[in-house]
């Protein structure tokens, strides 16, 4: 059980480098879409957003496995659900720019763009703290 723990936490760490390396790329392609490519860059926008939901069960998985193993206090366990209700909520943000950029008009693309950007880049932190917290 241990082992998978580990294996687990490797791989959390690795996508979090992984991830963090891309995040700045990412909300770069972005912002290059023009309004006239609006369809295409809603749809990568979401993608991206539902990218980090096999990336959230598994941090729960973890979770779960932690606390069940370690026989964690609840202190422990609040803080880490607290972490994780913040990273649904960013998820939730991210969402929800996502949506609102793919209905953008074309006076207010750059602003939807911007927009989801910033909550792409908010959603990334609460992933990175979310690990971060679950490694403690």
């Amino acid at each position: 059980m241990k082992i998978l723990a580990i294996m687990l936490s490797l791989f959390l760490l690795q996508a979090t480098t992984a991830v963090a390396q891309t995040s700045t790329s990412t909300t770069d392609a972005i912002k290059n879409y023009s309004v006239e490519k609006k369809n295409e860059a809603a749809a990568h926008s979401k993608k991206l957003v539902s990218d980090f939901d096999t990336k959230i069960k598994d941090l729960e998985t973890q979770i779960s496995k932690d606390t069940s193993a370690a026989g964690a206090d609840a202190k422990r366990q609040g803080k880490e659900l607290k972490e994780l209700t913040d990273l649904k909520a960013a998820r939730a943000q991210a969402a929800k720019k996502a949506d609102e950029m793919g209905k953008a008009s074309a006076e207010s693309w750059n602003g939807a763009k911007q927009a989801f950007a910033d909550s792409y880049k908010d959603l990334q932190k609460a992933y990175d703290t979310a690990v971060a917290k679950v490694k403690k």
